[in-house]
């Protein structure tokens, strides 16, 4: 359980740039403690979508709501219930950890042997927004924190797919891909200003920063021209 906030900037790679930035970074960089790991997601949102349609008009304020873990899980594995709100540029993420078969028993149930303030606030989010499942997305993750700072973090993913239909989260059902195969996205993540080094490679490479969401771009290109012929 705990509470995140911090600055996040992404990067949209082809694979020869992504081939580049990784040989640049090698002296600075290190794997964390997941390093390599499939991460898998559950989207939750309204019937009509109003959390990802907000997102994507790019406000000020924006949240998101998703169950995750890291490799596809068992009843017993541990799985993070999240809110992801980013304000003015600066991201905070409230989440709590439990085992998968309590996720469901709260979900279906209405029962939580969590008594958290954070807990109550997920909870009041799902009842205030009536929130369903949506949207799985799955993807490849290399993650690395700097040496010198451990709050400083690089995540790159890649391999990323989706799906609208069967979405159990302990299963594996056939997904669809979102982005081509060469193409990588990577994930800048600290507490305070960027390095001039860290800066000064990107600039040489000339790789800058994109917005860029997952499950947004799952809604744009996948959800949305379909979905409004049954509005």
């Amino acid at each position: 359980m705990g509470f995140f906030r911090r600055i996040e900037e992404k990067h949209y790679l082809t694979k020869d740039e992504y081939s580049k930035i990784s040989k640049r970074i090698n002296d600075y960089f290190i794997p964390d403690s997941h390093g390599f790991s499939t991460i898998c997601n559950l989207y939750f949102d309204t019937d009509n979508y109003d959390l990802v349609i907000k997102s994507n008009e790019k406000p000020l304020y924006k949240e998101k709501v998703r169950l995750r873990s890291y490799n596809l899980p068992t009843p017993d594995s541990e799985v993070f219930l999240e809110i992801k709100k980013k304000y003015d540029g600066v991201v905070s993420k409230r989440r709590v950890s439990m085992k998968l078969s309590d996720f469901y028993n709260y979900y279906y149930n209405k029962k939580s042997n969590i008594n958290t303030q954070i807990m109550k606030e997920i909870d009041y989010t799902f009842n205030y927004y009536n929130l369903k499942p949506k949207v799985y997305l799955e993807y490849n993750r290399l993650a690395y924190y700097c040496k010198d700072n451990k709050e400083f973090r690089l995540t790159f993913d890649f391999d990323i797919k989706y799906r609208l239909k069967e979405l159990d989260f302990s299963k594996k059902y056939n997904n669809l891909p979102l982005l081509d195969e060469e193409y990588f996205i990577m994930e800048v993540k600290t507490l305070d200003s960027l390095p001039i080094w860290f800066t000064s490679i990107l600039s040489e490479l000339k790789i800058y920063p994109c917005s860029f969401s997952k499950y947004g771009e799952v809604y744009r290109r996948k959800v949305k021209n379909v979905w409004k012929y049954f509005k």
